[in-house]
């Protein structure tokens, strides 16, 4: 059954505006770690359609395009950190020619790997591709890893400011003997709340929390209940799913068809441009490493090994973040007929059954 035939059944997507879109290590949840849902928020009254989500490796990408040409009135949105950066094509998996034929992305190659990109930047232009989706009549489609983004955009998370000299002057403290502590100490006499969430020991969350209360002059607590609260199911979640031998097989096969694809010449490419990579842009997997490589700081093996295992420590990651999220409907990524049962599941929900 088309959706087209039943989409007047679906609940459309609500706003309007201009898109920012194109045709063609998450390492930010920092940036709004402990954030809440605010419905004074521009993106919680133009929701996505659907989220569909899983870690890295899982297929995403291809099972969105599909879904999205047979449905024929969605346009998709990429929620992948790295997938912003222009010219980071083989090593962030982006779509191919024939994953986007036919059918809209947003948020792909929207800035150069010069530039920091934050959570907050991502939420804002989300909300304005979700408008213009709507003025187009069509559904939006979340598609992607960073889990981060996707609740920024699904529940409209209240994004603290950036101070980066405090958070610089914070991050040298932490990094003197009993640094961390006393940080931690005046986080907890700042924000008690705040603090009971970070820890003692993790400087990321601490730094963060004293960052806003310094910079704001308001408690970090403030600015939302949690990332553990979350809000009511208006848009379809999702996710995908695999035993882990199975997950890891797949990042293997993918990362040795990225380097016959030419992973290496394409870093080599963005680093003979001459001008550094940014704080953000380092982040993404693979490309710090052979970066490495390329500087002769280790060997090809080596390289691979290490791209590897950093691949799969954040697999893992995605997978932990997104099981929390209670949201979520699972499928097995590997299964024969994954197409159909996803599909089904939309059709269902869109039928009201």
């Amino acid at each position: 059954m088309s959706m087209n035939a039943m989409s007047d059944r679906c609940e459309p997507v609500a706003g309007a505006g201009h898109a920012s879109s194109s045709a063609g290590e998450c390492g930010v949840k920092d940036q709004v770690m402990r954030s809440g849902p605010s419905s004074s928020q521009e993106v919680t009254r133009a929701l996505p359609w659907l989220a569909l989500i899983g870690p890295t490796g899982s297929g995403k990408t291809t099972l969105a395009a599909r879904l999205a040409r047979e449905c024929g009135d969605v346009e998709l949105v990429s929620a992948d950190a790295m997938a912003v950066y222009r010219s980071f094509d083989i090593g962030t998996a982006k779509p191919t020619k024939a994953e986007r034929k036919g059918i809209a992305w947003h948020l792909i190659d929207v800035v150069e790997p010069t530039e920091e990109f934050s959570v907050a930047r991502f939420q804002e232009l989300g909300a304005i591709a979700l408008q213009a989706i709507a003025a187009h009549k069509n559904k939006a489609m979340i598609v992607g890893g960073t889990g981060l983004y996707v609740r920024a955009i699904t529940d409209g998370l209240v994004i603290p400011p950036r101070f980066t000299d405090i958070a610089d002057e914070l991050n040298r403290r932490a990094s003197e003997p009993g640094g961390l502590g006393d940080l931690y100490e005046e986080l907890l006499a700042l924000d008690p709340l705040g603090a009971s969430r970070t820890g003692k020991t993790n400087t990321r969350r601490i730094v963060r929390a004293l960052e806003v209360c310094l910079g704001t002059k308001k408690p970090f607590s403030s600015f939302g209940p949690g990332l553990t609260q979350y809000g009511s199911p208006r848009t379809m979640f999702v996710g995908l799913e695999m035993e882990r031998a199975v997950l890891d097989r797949r990042i293997e096969d993918r990362l040795d068809a990225q380097l016959k694809l030419g992973f290496i010449e394409e870093v080599r490419g963005i680093v003979e441009g001459g001008e550094p990579l940014s704080r953000t842009a380092r982040q993404a997997l693979g490309y710090r490493e052979i970066i490495e490589y390329l500087k002769g700081d280790r060997s090809l093996e080596e390289t691979r090994a290490a791209i590897l295992s950093r691949t799969k420590r954040f697999a893992r990651r995605q997978i932990a973040w997104f099981r929390r999220d209670p949201r979520i409907t699972w499928f097995d990524a590997s299964s024969e007929g994954l197409f159909e049962h996803v599909f089904d599941q939309i059709r269902r929900s869109c039928v009201g059954n």
